[in-house]
């Protein structure tokens, strides 16, 4: 039985084995590759999407537990990394390999929303994605200034 989904604004139709993760999903069946395998135990944050506006890591979250939802990668997230997120990863050259930066980025985007200007302790409790380069001085200034551009 095929299951829909909103991807990015996109409805799509998948028939697939609904105990697949949804991070399969997206990157074998619909192509987005932006978001990262990373652990496949939900630790790491690599694979972070939005489901209905709520961070989650997709390596955990069985398809058919997306079905009818509307979900957001990072492919979503502009067209042209104009996100105030992006723009200031970008600015503070967070990413060192990379990797874990697109699932770092929508746990970003997702604190933003639900505190608009964190503290260090916000950042610490909320930002929980693991970056194996240590980029974290990085993200932490690129987050500072992602407030300020979303002023």
């Amino acid at each position: 039985m095929a299951i829909q989904l909103t991807v990015n604004g996109k409805k799509h139709e998948v028939d697939e084995d609904p105990e697949t993760p949804l991070l399969w999903i997206l990157r074998d069946t619909l192509g987005l590759t932006g978001t990262k395998y990373g652990c496949g135990i939900a630790a790491c944050g690599a694979c972070t999407v939005h489901i209905n506006g709520v961070a989650e890591r997709s390596c955990s979250i069985p398809l058919e537990f997306a079905e009818n939802s509307d979900i957001l990668t990072i492919e979503g997230l502009s067209d042209d990394r104009s996100h105030p997120v992006q723009q200031a990863w970008i600015e503070q050259d967070v990413p060192q390999c990379g990797y874990c930066q697109s699932g770092m980025i929508m746990t970003v985007v997702s604190l933003l929303k639900e505190i608009p200007s964190p503290s260090d302790q916000d950042i610490n409790d909320y930002v929980s994605n693991i970056c194996r380069c240590g980029t974290y001085t990085r993200i932490r200034k690129a987050i500072k200034r992602a407030v300020e551009l979303s002023k």
